[in-house]
């Protein structure tokens, strides 16, 4: 089973009487797919440290009997640069990247033997993979290590996860 979860874009209007917008506020966002609530979450970029935490996730998905929710977090960048008055804002850069990543995985033999769907998310990227984990109770989030010397300057979305994510997060080298 395969399947793709896109998020509905930010500017999109509805129209809906304000006591369900309070409503809906206060409540936690329900799991899109229910079949995949305890599943295992991981970051995939397409890079070569996320296809072995994708490898792992996988093996450990099946051993376990649940479902994969494989997440693609797209960059935000500044849209101003903040001069000590306003906070910068930030936007969503179009990233095409998430629809030929869920081609190739839809195409991969290796995805044949666990449920799973694709996840887009934008902004950054350890509050997006502990808000899926959250949204579908998920029982580990599974990354890749950073490599090379812009993790070590700006320290590794692994290590940022473990220290503040609320369910275990398995690093594959």
């Amino acid at each position: 089973m395969a399947g793709h979860e896109f998020s509905e874009p930010a500017d999109r209007k509805q129209v809906a009487d304000p006591l369900s917008d309070l409503q809906a506020a206060e409540e936690p966002r329900a799991a899109c797919d229910p079949a995949f609530r305890h599943g295992v979450v991981v970051g995939f970029d397409g890079s070569t440290s996320s296809e072995r935490a994708l490898a792992y996730a996988i093996g450990m998905a099946i051993r376990s009997g649940s479902g994969l929710i494989i997440v693609h977090v797209a960059n935000r960048l500044p849209t101003t640069v903040w001069a000590g008055c306003e906070p910068p804002v930030f936007v969503d850069v179009p990233d095409h990247r998430t629809e030929v990543l869920g081609l190739e995985l839809a195409c991969a033999d290796y995805l044949s033997d666990v449920p799973w769907i694709l996840v887009e998310r934008g902004g950054d990227i350890c509050h997006e993979l502990e808000e899926v984990g959250r949204e579908y109770s998920a029982d580990a989030i599974v990354v890749g290590s950073t490599q090379g010397i812009v993790g070590r300057i700006f320290g590794s979305v692994a290590g940022r996860l473990a220290r503040r994510a609320q369910r275990p997060v398995i690093v594959i080298p």
